[in-house]
C-alpha cells in the first residue's frame, strides 16, 4: 500500500468499496424521497419547491434533490446508478480532502491514513451507497471540519480559516437543516478551549462566516416560504424539532439501542479506541487529541439521547474520528499488548493496512456476488412491474394525490401528479387514485359515460394501497 502514490491509493480503495454493484439493487429506505422530487424537478422547471406526488415536501431542503437531477441531467440516464452517483462522489471529497487540503496539518502519510479510514467505516459504506441525505450531509460537514482543521493548525489567514468551511456548512443546511452545527462547533470550540483560544470565535471573520453560510441557506428559503406559504412551512419545520426533542418521546432503553448502534458504525476502527494512550504524544499533539476525543464522544452521546433520535445521525463525527485515528497511527501511539507483539513494525503496517484490505476484499466480494444473486424479494420493482404490463409506454398515468409512492420511479409510462380528480383531462385513459378516491371516481357523472373500471389494485410493503382505473375509450377523436 505504501509504495502506491496517495490519490490513486485513496481512489482505488474508494472504487472497489462504494462502485461494485452500485445500480444492481431496487431503492429502498427513504431514496425514494430523494429521487421523485428530483423527476418532478426536471419535468417541471421548479427547483424551489420539492414535491413528492402532488404534494409539497416540507420536511427536507431540496440539496440532495438538485444532486440527483444533476446527475440525471448530465449523465442522460435516470437509473439506481446515477442517482446514488452524488452520494459516492461526497464520500470521495473528504477522502480527497484529508490527502489534500489536511496534508500539511497531517502530513502526507496522515493524510493517507484518514482518507483510508474514512472509507472503510462501516457507517459510511453502508450510507454511502445509497442516494440518502447522509452521505451528502456528513461530506459536507465533514468538509468544513477538514478545512477549518488543517487552516487552523497551519495558522493560515482567519479570512480563509474563517469562512470557506462556512460556505459547507451553508450547504449542509441545504442538505437537512442545522444540526450538522452542533458537530462542527464541538471540534472548533474543542480545539480552541484545549488551546485557549476561544476568544477567537470573537473574530471579524467568523462572522462573515456565519453570514455567509446562512445567505447561503437564505437563497432557496426565502423564495420557498414565498412559493409554498410561509406558515405551513415554519409550522412543519417547527414540528420537526419539537417532535424529536419532546421528552414524553423519552425511552432510555430505546437511548442506549441508539447509542451502541452509533458508536458501532465505527467498527472497525474503534477496536483501537481502547488501545488508545496520550502519552505517547507530544504536547501539542495530546492536546489536539484531547480535544478530538471530546468533540466526538460529547456530540455523539448528546444526540443519541435525543427521545426521537437515529444511530445515523452521529455519523458527522466521523470526521474527527479519522483525524484522532491518523494522528495516532502516525505516531504509533497506542498500548502495547503482551500477547500481539509488533516487533519493529508499528500498529498501522501490522493491523491498520490488514483492516484496510480486509474491508476492500469483502466489500468487493460482497456486493458482486450480491449483484448476481435473483433478488426474489424485490418490495418497489414488482408493484412497478404490474403497472408496465397494464399501462403502454405510450399512454399517461394521471396519478391523483398519490402520496409518497416510490415504485413510481420504475413505472415506464409518463405519469402526471395532480392533486384532484377534476384536474383529470378529458383524453386520459388510465388514472391512479388512493382508496379515499375510489368511490368519487367510480360515482361521479363526469366518468359515467366513461365506465371507471378498476384493472388494478396494488399493496406495498408499508400496507400503502393504490387502485389504478381504466377508462373506456380515450377522450380522443376516433375513439
Amino acid at each position: 500500500m505504501s509504495r502506491l502514490p496517495p490519490w490513486i491509493l485513496v481512489m482505488a480503495v474508494w472504487a472497489a468499496i462504494y462502485l461494485p454493484a452500485l445500480g444492481s439493487f431496487e431503492i429502498k429506505g427513504e431514496e425514494g424521497r430523494r429521487i421523485l422530487p428530483a423527476i418532478s424537478m426536471l419535468e417541471t422547471g421548479n427547483y424551489v419547491v420539492p414535491l413528492v406526488g402532488s404534494g409539497t415536501y416540507f420536511s427536507k431542503p431540496p440539496l440532495v434533490n438538485w444532486l440527483i437531477a444533476a446527475s440525471f441531467k448530465v449523465t442522460g440516464i435516470r437509473s439506481e446508478w446515477t442517482a446514488r452517483l452524488p452520494s459516492v462522489l461526497s464520500v470521495l471529497a473528504v477522502a480527497l480532502a484529508f490527502i489534500t487540503i489536511a496534508r500539511p496539518a497531517l502530513g502526507a502519510r496522515g493524510g493517507t491514513i484518514a482518507a483510508l479510514i474514512w472509507l472503510t467505516i462501516i457507517g459510511l459504506i453502508e450510507k454511502g451507497r445509497l442516494i440518502e441525505i447522509e452521505a451528502v450531509y456528513v461530506s459536507l460537514s465533514s468538509l468544513a471540519i477538514v478545512c477549518w482543521m488543517s487552516w487552523w493548525l497551519s495558522k493560515r489567514s482567519p479570512w480563509l480559516t474563517w469562512t470557506v468551511p462556512w460556505i459547507f456548512l451553508g450547504l449542509g443546511w441545504l442538505a437537512k437543516g442545522p444540526l450538522h452545527l452542533i458537530f462542527f462547533y464541538a471540534v472548533v470550540v474543542a480545539v480552541l478551549w484545549q488551546t485557549k483560544r476561544l476568544k477567537t470565535l470573537f473574530h471579524p471573520a467568523h462572522f462573515i462566516g456565519l453570514l455567509i453560510m446562512l445567505g447561503i441557506f437564505a437563497v432557496w428559503a426565502i423564495p420557498f416560504l414565498q412559493m409554498s406559504g410561509q406558515g405551513r412551512a415554519l409550522t412543519k419545520w417547527s414540528a420537526q424539532f419539537t417532535g424529536r426533542a419532546s421528552p414524553q418521546f423519552f425511552s432510555l432503553r430505546a437511548a442506549i439501542l441508539t447509542l451502541a448502534r452509533a458508536i458501532g458504525q465505527f467498527l472497525p476502527w474503534l477496536i483501537f479506541i481502547p488501545l488508545l494512550r496520550f502519552g505517547r504524544f507530544d504536547e501539542t499533539e495530546k492536546r489536539l487529541a484531547k480535544a478530538l476525543v471530546w468533540s466526538s464522544a460529547v456530540p455523539l452521546i448528546a444526540v443519541s439521547l435525543i427521545p426521537v433520535s437515529s444511530a445515523r445521525y452521529s455519523l458527522p463525527v466521523a470526521a474527527p474520528f479519522c483525524w484522532l485515528m491518523a494522528l495516532a497511527f502516525n505516531q504509533d501511539a497506542f498500548a502495547r499488548l503482551p500477547w500481539f507483539s509488533v516487533g519493529d513494525r508499528t500498529m498501522w503496517k501490522r493491523l491498520g493496512q490488514p483492516i484496510v484490505a480486509v474491508v476492500v476484499i469483502s466489500s468487493l466480494i460482497l456486493f458482486c456476488v450480491m449483484s448476481q444473486l435473483p433478488n426474489k424479494h424485490e418490495k418497489v420493482k414488482s408493484i412497478a412491474g404490474k403497472i408496465n404490463a397494464l399501462v403502454p409506454e405510450t399512454e399517461t398515468l394521471y396519478a391523483v394525490d398519490p402520496a409518497y409512492q416510490p415504485f413510481l420511479f420504475y413505472v415506464r409510462a409518463p405519469v402526471k401528479y395532480l392533486d384532484r380528480l377534476e384536474q383529470v383531462p378529458d383524453s386520459a385513459r388510465y388514472v391512479m387514485v388512493r382508496p379515499n378516491r375510489e368511490t368519487a371516481i367510480e360515482q361521479s357523472e363526469r366518468w359515467f359515460s366513461r365506465r371507471p373500471r378498476p384493472v388494478l389494485r396494488l399493496t406495498d410493503y408499508r400496507e400503502q394501497t393504490v387502485t389504478v382505473y381504466e377508462l373506456a375509450g380515450s377522450g380522443r377523436a376516433g375513439d
